[in-house]
């Protein structure tokens, strides 16, 4: 058997793990035979995944614990929990993040009309929702000399999307903090731990459904500006992020770090013209 993709027996831990993309991603590590730590605000929505993990993979090991991302001494009652539990932590995602309406520009409003609140509501829940679990979760990580971390970027991180300003901004300072955070640890730990993020493109789910389509499943006109500009000429599926998560995690990536791996259907290559 070829090992190189392999997450077997590795202990992951899944922050936003009660939403579409994390969701789909737990489910799927867990086929592969990891096991999953999946965290979330809402435990019914995680109990709701791993019971999905469980029907499909009955032999799954999966742990669904409650904690916000922006509460340090949550974050580390689970880490002591896991540890006390599996013994070590062997990879991070961070899948936590969203967007709130007052750090958006609707059509009919300009940027003055920013609420400076809500910005900063986003900022905290997308990049400080990344480094606070990172500080907690990679430190056994760093004491163990190897591990490896994926964060969640955005295609607003790298191209200027109408609208979503403080979304793009967190996102954008996410990216920022992968490179920083891989050239650290790398140093550190002689590359033990690497640390690389995923860039979605548009995959429909609960946030975003009712702005890019109708109630009759039809485009709004900014879902069908989306699907102009990707080539493929569709939205992702949450599954097919997977495959580029579990590559992040897998010693087929043992010497890449501090990389941005765009699954996107050709959005952020595509010129427009």
């Amino acid at each position: 058997m070829n090992d190189l993709f392999s997450v077997k027996d590795q202990v992951v831990v899944i922050t936003g793990a009660g939403g579409a993309l994390a969701g789909a991603t737990a489910r799927h590590l867990a086929s592969q035979g990891a096991i999953t730590i999946l965290l979330g605000r809402g435990l019914e929505k995680l109990e709701a995944v791993a019971a999905s993990i469980r029907a499909a993979t009955p032999e799954a090991r999966t742990l669904p614990l409650s904690a916000d991302v922006l509460d340090r001494a949550a974050l580390e009652s689970v880490r002591a929990r896991v540890l006390s539990e599996y013994g070590r932590i062997d990879a991070l995602i961070n899948g936590a993040g969203g967007n709130m309406p007052g750090a958006t520009i609707s059509p009919e409003k300009t940027f003055f009309d920013l609420d400076p609140a809500a910005f900063r509501e986003v900022l905290d829940l997308n990049l400080t929702g990344t480094v606070l679990p990172t500080m907690v979760f990679a430190e056994p990580m760093s004491e163990a000399g190897r591990g490896a971390i994926v964060n969640f970027s955005s295609v607003s991180a790298m191209r200027a999307l109408t609208r979503v300003i403080g979304y793009s901004a967190a996102k954008s300072g996410v990216e920022n903090f992968t490179r920083w955070l891989a050239v650290d640890l790398a140093k550190k730990t002689s590359g033990g731990i690497r640390v690389n993020a995923v860039m979605p493109g548009f995959f429909l789910g609960d946030q975003n459904r009712a702005l890019l389509t109708n109630p009759d499943g039809s485009l709004t006109a900014r879902g069908q500006t989306i699907i102009t500009q990707t080539p493929f000429g569709r939205f992702g599926e949450a599954a097919e992020l997977s495959g580029a998560i579990q590559y992040l995690l897998s010693p087929a990536s043992a010497f890449v770090t501090g990389t941005v791996l765009a699954v996107d259907g050709g959005f952020t290559a595509f010129s427009g013209v």
